[in-house]
């Protein structure tokens, strides 16, 4: 047989250029390609054999390793467009890679197309179904537009089309080895099909146009017809699983496979979870562990992250009580609801990336659709990073934040979806504070404080550097204050105005660490502040003369480990790759070029442990322990950073060791620079 999916396939895979891949990877894929080709030619082939081909070359792309990569940014808080320039229409769906290529499926509604042209009121009970786009992407962040997989008239069963349903909702693809078919489960309300349920939609290639498959109205163990919520999961051995709660009330999920033979039909439902409502129900595996994560359930709004943690290694065994996502209480997820998650298994780490949802019906809450973050581990749970610009190498796994960042959460004052008086990431630290209505630039809320008060948000870290608040301001006047953490401060003294009027300070000199923003009212009038940004513009002043530069793979260095050079970036000819145990320590034998006296050491190193925990060490001078480093997560092996201490030195030859205090060991250490003693 022919089938124009498979054949779409192989012409695509061809267009792959040998030199762009590694070795190892390209000689099992060329192997796949070339047997697939034989089959699209052989019109007596069965569709078993189509299905058996399709599965090998798919299998085979997807394990490509490029040669070359790049961090790519993602920018947050602002509409998408794709390669051509065109909207991303693309709501309550999933990201799947199928080979080498990730494909974005989503719900185009009618209120995406309002809210995205003017994004300052709410679009209420603009939920039209219009289609369901795909896009394709490397990188997950350059997206083509390749197809509508369903539109208006796509056929639904029974005479039926999609575009008569009353409700088009969350969705997911899976791919079926059996019969080499993609199939699409989206939620759908359809009067002439009996209500609400599960349609089963099929194709031929991930952007291809879906066929109808089946309609399922209920899941065996669910107590409703259709689906709360639901997203689709794909485990790491190719088993596809629905995630879904309960209809009505939505106080309980589940989790069902798809049926292997076929993927169109969803197995009984096996509960993970049972108590308050929730919605956004999806899945994401971290570190061996399964995390179900939900939102509040209050109308397409944003909330924080709950989750349920499995406590063995089966996705439908047992999972913990409820927590709440560290990350996700300052501004409530990226002023988000739970959406869908990607894991990304790179070269170097894996990472999970949050997509989170915001809607223009009902909601109003900030711009853009589609919020995208890192998760991390952090001990022994995730952690969520909120982030409105972050950079993502979609080869290695690893990340890093943007340029453009913005280190203020919930800047916008759009998290609180009603007024209140503790504003949502900001701690009143006097007089009284709230959200009033009407923001700059025709948002939906700013922030109001008076009687001499303010209110305070602690930023847990910022990486050193110089830094420029901005911000709009109207009303009485007031003052904005930056401290950084060695206690420098810079204020922003702001003057009343009737209107909105942009101000802003610059050249602020921030030390790495936490770093505190204060708005406080002069007076008893409301001074009234909205879109807040602290963004780092400058690496700061150009560093003094360096000193003498110990390399760690040296004579005059010691490693209680290896000396590597797999992870790019590092000085010389190598780094210290320390044994993962406490007291595996690293030592350098260094000389002031003046007499005793105290001296700054600078210690290049590198931390990407994939659990975003930082490595303690003693600082340990001529046998005495003098101090206790920590050296924070830089994200990734490859990102490096510089940690500055001071040390007293004898004149002539001194020891200094950095010995790790807990079983991680060290990060890697690139070089000691010791400056000139005083």
């Amino acid at each position: 047989m022919q089938e124009r999916g498979f054949d779409h396939l192989v012409s695509d895979y061809q267009s792959r250029d040998k030199a762009d891949y590694t070795a190892e990877s390209w000689a099992p894929f060329a192997k796949a390609l070339t047997a697939a080709d034989v089959v699209a030619d052989d019109t007596s082939a069965s569709k078993s054999d189509v299905a058996a081909a399709k599965t090998k070359l798919q299998t085979a792309a997807s394990e490509l390793e490029p040669l070359q990569s790049s961090f790519e940014t993602i920018t947050n808080d602002t509409f998408w467009n794709d390669t051509d320039g065109n909207p991303i229409y693309s709501q309550g769906g999933g990201v799947f890679k199928f080979g080498d290529t990730y494909y974005w499926y989503g719900v185009h509604y009618l209120g995406a197309e309002s809210y995205r042209a003017n994004p300052t009121r709410k679009y209420d009970d603009q939920v039209s179904f219009r289609s369901i786009p795909v896009y394709s992407s490397q990188d997950l962040v350059n997206w083509k537009f390749e197809n509508r997989v369903a539109t208006t008239s796509t056929d639904a069963g029974d005479g039926a089309t999609m575009g008569g349903a009353g409700w088009i909702g969350r969705l997911g693809v899976t791919y079926n080895e059996n019969t080499g078919k993609y199939v699409l489960a989206v939620q759908m309300w359809h009067p002439g099909r009996g209500g609400h349920g599960v349609l089963l939609l099929q194709g031929d290639s991930p952007t291809d146009s879906f066929d109808f498959g089946h309609f399922q109205t209920w899941v065996e163990n669910s107590p409703t017809s259709g689906t709360g919520d639901q997203t689709v999961f794909t485990d790491d051995d190719g088993t596809d699983y629905l995630i879904f709660s309960n209809r009505e009330g939505r106080s309980r999920g589940f989790v069902s496979k798809f049926r292997e033979s076929d993927s169109l039909r969803i197995e009984p439902g096996v509960e993970i979870r049972r108590g308050d409502g929730r919605e956004g129900n999806a899945m994401f595996k971290l570190d061996g562990k399964y995390y179900h994560a939900a939102s509040d359930l209050h109308g397409w709004n944003t909330s924080v992250n709950y989750v349920n943690e499995s406590t063995s290694g089966n996705i439908q065994g047992d999972y913990s009580g409820e927590f709440v996502l560290d990350g996700t209480e300052m501004d409530y997820s990226h002023v988000t609801q739970t959406g869908f998650f990607v894991t990304v298994n790179g070269t170097e780490q894996s990472t999970v990336i949050y997509a989170g949802d915001r809607w223009a019906d009902f909601a109003w809450n900030g711009i853009g659709y589609n919020q995208w973050v890192p998760i991390t581990k952090t001990g022994s749970r995730p952690e969520f990073h909120s982030m409105s610009q972050w950079q993502f190498n979609a080869t290695t796994g690893e990340w890093r934040a943007g340029p453009a960042n913005n280190y203020i959460l919930n800047p916008d004052i759009q998290a609180d979806r009603i007024i209140v008086s503790n504003v949502r990431g900001w701690q009143r630290t006097g007089g009284w504070s709230t959200n009033v209505e009407g923001g700059a630039n025709g948002s939906r809320f700013a922030l109001q404080v008076g009687d001499s008060g303010g209110v305070e948000q602690r930023i847990e870290s910022v990486p050193s550097g110089e830094y420029t608040l901005s911000l709009h301001a109207r009303g009485s006047s007031g003052q904005v204050v930056v401290t950084g953490a060695n206690g420098s401060q810079r204020t922003l003294s702001v003057p009343s105005s009737g209107g909105w009027t942009q101000r802003e300070l610059t050249g602020i000199e921030l030390p790495s660490g936490a770093a505190t923003v204060t708005v406080r009212a002069s007076g008893s009038g409301g001074f009234t502040v909205d879109q807040l940004s602290l963004v780092k513009t400058d690496d700061g002043p150009p560093p003094e003369p360096p000193g003498p530069r110990y390399e760690a793979e040296s004579a005059a260095a010691e490693c209680q480990g290896t000396i590597d050079s797999d992870h790019a970036g590092f000085s010389g000819t190598g780094f210290c790759n320390g044994d993962q145990a406490a007291g595996a320590y690293a030592q350098f034998t260094v000389t002031p070029e003046a007499d005793a006296g105290t001296a700054t050491v600078e210690v290049r190193f590198a931390n990407g442990a994939s659990d975003g925990n930082a490595r303690p060490a003693n600082l340990v001078v001529n046998g005495t322990t003098v101090d206790t480093v920590s050296f924070e997560s830089t994200g990734a092996w490859s990102t490096w950073a510089t940690k500055t201490l001071t040390v007293s030195l004898d004149e002539g030859d001194n020891t200094i060791r950095l010995d790790p205090t807990t079983a991680a060991g060290l990060p890697n250490v690139d070089y000691l620079e010791v400056g000139t003693t005083t």
